[in-house]
């Protein structure tokens, strides 16, 4: 039986999360955490702590978890690159899985536009499509951010220089190393990500599109089964399902 505590219990994943975790027989939640409660206490049961607060809460409760020896998932986005060194230098004493999204097939589609990109090469021009509910707040979304670093990685290519976000009006032609963002908003979509490779002649589309939130938390329960294992060091959902 793996002990959880859950970080942002409150919130949709939160939510997701205990429901998840409640149809599991080799689950159970331990401490419930969300804004204005102590995490400390929370910890004294748990074998890891699952993080799906807000980007300004994560690197409280990576210092916590880094002093109680606690294994942590990280599942909250939005954090500045400030935000990011300080929580990597923090947790560097502990297993942690950070991943932009947990769901299995979206980690396919990371490995499979990276095999893509290989195989296409520089011919193709590169398009990254998301669209989430209309409060998100975040633009464009972590995981379509993920999908533009792994395809700059390939390219061996700096993200800033290429990086474009949509086109309006007369703007200059579309130069061969540009990768376009477009980021949709609207409704209650939970997740939609499209990655499009266009060419001279053909145009291959890999698309993942998310229903429920309990992909995600499948996702983010199935790290935290694995993460226990594991030697101190950061870690991803690839890891995770071993596509590295």
């Amino acid at each position: 039986m793996t002990n959880l505590t859950i970080v942002g219990y409150k919130g949709r994943m939160g939510q997701a999360l205990l429901g998840c975790a409640a149809s599991n027989g080799e689950l159970q939640i331990v401490g419930k955490i969300d804004q204005g409660d102590d995490l400390e206490p929370a910890l004294i049961r748990a074998d890891v702590v699952i993080d799906f607060s807000f980007h300004d809460v994560t690197r409280s409760v990576a210092q916590i978890c880094a002093e109680q020896r606690k294994p942590l998932v990280i599942g909250t986005t939005g954090h500045s690159e400030t935000e990011k060194a300080q929580i990597r230098k923090i947790v560097s004493r502990i297993p942690v899985v950070w991943a932009s999204n947990y769901s299995t097939g979206v980690n396919t589609l990371f490995w499979l536009s990276r095999k893509a990109a290989q195989i296409l090469g520089p011919a193709s021009n590169l398009k990254i499509i998301e669209m989430h509910n209309h409060t998100k707040k975040d633009q464009p979304s972590r995981t379509a951010a993920t999908l533009d670093e792994i395809l700059d990685q390939v390219r061996d290519q700096h993200l800033k220089a290429v990086i474009r976000h949509g086109r309006h009006g007369i703007v200059r032609e579309r130069t061969t190393t540009e990768i376009g963002m477009h980021s949709l908003r609207g409704g209650d979509v939970v997740g939609d990500h499209t990655v499009i490779f266009a060419a001279a002649g053909e145009r291959l589309e890999l698309t993942h599109k998310a229903s429920s939130r309990e992909t995600f938390a499948t996702g983010a329960l199935r790290a935290a089964q694995w993460v226990l294992k594991q030697k101190p060091g950061l870690y991803d959902m690839q890891d995770v399902l071993g596509l590295k």
